[in-house]
């Protein structure tokens, strides 16, 4: 799969992420602070992310900031964008079951390497539901203005 990454610095995972995501077969697609062409403020970061996956460069995206709440919070102004900040593996497994998100969000302060390669085994791993409540619950949030 392509995945977009995006980041607005350098520390914590940042570039563990990109790392992880090779090792399990994917190709990232870098945004923010992993790119020399881009602004890496995390707005700007997660929304070309985001956009990666509404325009159908991207299958997926994950994006980061210090606490993972502004990542989230730009990724989901992305029509089509359902982004989740994920601190543990159930709650990535959730997100991907309950809510179809296809944005993982992640904080570059409280995640660590172990961490993030259990949120990430979950998220891969993680199918949507096909409970007719949860489809409906998804198929809604389109709905919402």
């Amino acid at each position: 799969m392509r995945i977009a990454v995006g980041v607005d610095e350098r520390t914590g995972v940042a570039e563990r992420v990109v790392e992880e995501l090779r090792e399990r077969g994917h190709e990232p697609i870098v945004h923010g602070a992993l790119s020399a062409e881009e602004r890496d403020d995390w707005a700007w970061a997660s929304e070309a992310a985001a956009r990666d996956v509404a325009e159908g460069r991207a299958d997926q995206a994950v994006v980061c900031c210090w606490t993972g709440t502004g990542a989230s919070i730009a990724a989901n102004k992305v029509r089509g964008i359902r982004a989740a900040l994920c601190g543990d593996a159930p709650t990535a497994d959730g997100a991907r079951r309950w809510n179809d998100a296809n944005v993982l969000a992640l904080s570059l302060r409280s995640t660590s390497p172990a961490e993030l390669a259990e949120i990430l085994d979950a998220w891969f791993a993680g199918e949507p539901s096909a409970d007719d409540a949860d489809r409906a619950n998804v198929a809604h949030l389109d709905e919402i203005d």
